[in-house]
């Protein structure tokens, strides 16, 4: 520790024990403590805890987050500490007048953020106490403020045990990997359970009750058609609790409908809410003008009984749920969705009942494996980045980047977060005055790009194939997802406003396809039972893609095809080809020899 850093701490410790009667009986708010006491301790870290530096957004060391008031809480973390745009923990402050050593709510709410974004550690502090917590346990409301906490320090230790805290939580400290090695070592074996794995059993549990309601209550759906209503159902509730945490929507208003009777009914009022306000493919339910796809009729015409949503509703909301979903990160939530599709709902002969299986090709894998974010990230920046080097954001605008077989999507949203990040930079650094239209300053005095800006890039830039629909309407949602992160209801209304009839999203339908982009239309003619030998599932299972037709703006003669393809297509051994695809065998062979 230099003579600097101890005469800081000095003070600040002697500064705090002279007001501490003060402080402990309400004298000092949570601003302030932050502004006095806070910021100071994790800058003498080696924080640019006020970004004195000037970086740009994506690439400050602390994030402030903007506070979203719904009803009496305050959602979000008042810091996330980063190291290259990632998040390492968490800090959340009190006054110290609450006392963090006891009171289980304060410990509660940092847990279920750092949880929910699968985070190791993070921090409470009020000053008077630092608590460390090991955030990878799940929280329960009826957990004890000590539960998962793995170091409590008072701030007469501050001084003697500064080379224990810095050495884990210093800003070096962290880039030397002490901070990975605390974690691991402090790990909390008991009770562990990490955030996608709970929020995929909520998930498969979700699918499997209205699987069988609604084929209980639904006679005579296809295989195909139920998969679709159950994913879409989900899908939806999903996008709209995650907009309520964020304060988009109304906070509660899922639950609110657990009050009476017919909540499916009921939940179709705010799908159609949600397509006024959205116009996005995921709420789609009447023919338009200019609108490409089929509205979902199938959807509007079911009926599912009121105890499995209120079952659904229930565990998405405090105290029952342990999920912070303003915190979730889009990364986390597409490897929970590349599991989920691992697995398919069958239905017996009668319709009426209905059942959750893995599919085969993934019993005989042993599993579904996604891509690690990290590779994910230098995949991106090797491709993309390259791309973007020297180019305008004119130029910028006419690149066109593939994943052909995007499953839940992890590779696009990797892209399109570098994309917009990209473009933010680069708008600041050319002057925002000269791009008022494409940027706005947010709350906290940051430049942000407006929502239109957001979805011009993603129509623009972002293009995906998947052989499985499912799969297709999850990378769907999360770009979508993307598209909204960082905004509130206020923010959104406001830039709306500006816009006649202009709705929040996009609609991905000619973005993001369903098909088989190695199988093309020639897979029949060279067949010799032609279109006569495959029944309507086994059409439906092929899903031949023709390249051209479904992406005519992109190969229109004018342009050559994509600029980068990028991904991690599925691989499978031929002797299982053999067992699950053996009409597209000779296919593959024929047109992709080594």
């Amino acid at each position: 520790m230099t003579v600097a850093t101890t005469d800081q701490l000095k003070n600040l410790i002697e500064t705090y024990q002279r007001h501490r009667s003060n402080y402990r009986a309400g004298g000092i708010s949570e601003f302030q403590l932050r502004m006095q006491f806070v910021d100071p301790l994790f800058i003498a870290m080696g924080w640019d805890v006020r970004n004195e530096r000037g970086y740009a957004e994506a690439y400050k060391d602390v994030v402030h987050e903007d506070a979203v008031t719904v009803g009496t809480a305050t959602k979000a973390p008042d810091y996330a500490f980063r190291v290259g745009g990632g998040r390492k923990f968490f800090l959340e402050t009190k006054r110290p007048s609450i006392d963090i050593t006891s009171e289980p709510e304060p410990t509660y709410q940092l847990r279920r953020y750092a949880w929910s974004a699968k985070l190791p550690l993070s921090i409470l502090t009020n000053f008077e106490h630092l608590a460390v917590y090991d955030t990878r346990v799940k929280p329960n409301q009826n957990d004890p403020a000590s539960t998962a906490r793995v170091m409590l320090i008072h701030y007469t230790e501050y001084l003697d045990r500064w080379d224990e805290i810095a050495g884990i939580f210093g800003l070096e400290s962290i880039r030397m990997g002490s901070f990975d090695e605390y974690a691991e070592s402090a790990r909390t074996k008991r009770g562990t359970a990490e955030v996608d794995d709970a929020f995929l059993a909520d998930l498969e549990h979700w699918r499997e009750m209205l699987a069988r309601n609604i084929a209980l209550r639904n006679g005579g759906l296809t295989q195909r058609e139920l998969n679709y209503a159950v994913q879409i159902t989900i899908d939806r509730i999903i996008f709209l609790r995650i907009c309520e945490d964020r304060g988009i929507e109304e906070y509660g208003r899922l639950q609110q409908l657990q009050s009476g009777h017919n909540l499916y009914g009921r939940l179709q009022d705010l799908y159609r809410q949600a397509d006024e306000r959205y116009n996005s493919g995921l709420f789609h339910f009447r023919a338009e003008s200019g609108r490409g796809g089929e509205p979902d009729e199938l959807t509007t015409s079911l009926w599912i009984d009121d105890s499995v949503l209120k079952d659904i509703f229930k565990n998405l909301y405090y105290p029952h749920s342990p999920y912070e979903f303003s915190a979730l990160p889009a990364d986390i939530l597409g490897q929970i969705y590349e599991r989920f599709l691992g697995s398919v709902i069958r239905v017996g002969p009668s319709g009426k009942r209905a059942w959750v299986e893995e599919k085969p090709e993934v019993r005989k894998a042993g599993g579904v494996y996604y891509t690690p974010t990290y590779i994910v990230d230098d995949i991106v920046e090797h491709t993309v980045g390259k791309l973007l080097e020297g180019k305008t954001a004119r130029q910028v605008a006419r690149l066109k980047i593939l994943d052909p077989a995007c499953g839940s999507g992890s590779f696009l949203i990797g892209a399109y977060q570098y994309l917009l990040d990209w473009h933010q930079d680069w708008y600041v650094e050319d002057g925002p005055e000269n791009h008022s239209k494409v940027l706005y300053q947010g709350q906290a005095g940051e430049w942000r790009l407006t929502t239109a800006e957001r979805r011009r890039i993603l129509l623009n830039n972002i293009y995906g194939v998947d052989i499985d629909q499912q799969a297709v309407e999850v990378t769907k949602l999360s770009l979508l997802l993307k598209v909204l992160e960082g905004e509130t209801g206020e923010s959104l209304t406001r830039q709306l406003q500006f816009s006649y009839k202009e709705q929040a999203l996009p609609d991905l339908r000619k973005n993001i396809r369903c098909g088989n982009s190695l199988i093309g239309p020639d897979f029949y003619q060279n067949t010799q039972l032609g279109l006569v030998g495959f029944d309507e599932e086994e059409r439906h299972r092929i899903n031949v893609f023709d390249w051209k037709n479904e992406f005519k703006d992109i190969f229109d003669g004018n342009n050559p095809g994509f600029d980068a393809v990028i991904g991690n297509p599925p691989y499978i051994r031929i002797q299982q080809m053999r067992e699950f695809a053996p009409n597209t065998l000779d296919y593959y062979k024929a047109h992709y020899r080594a």
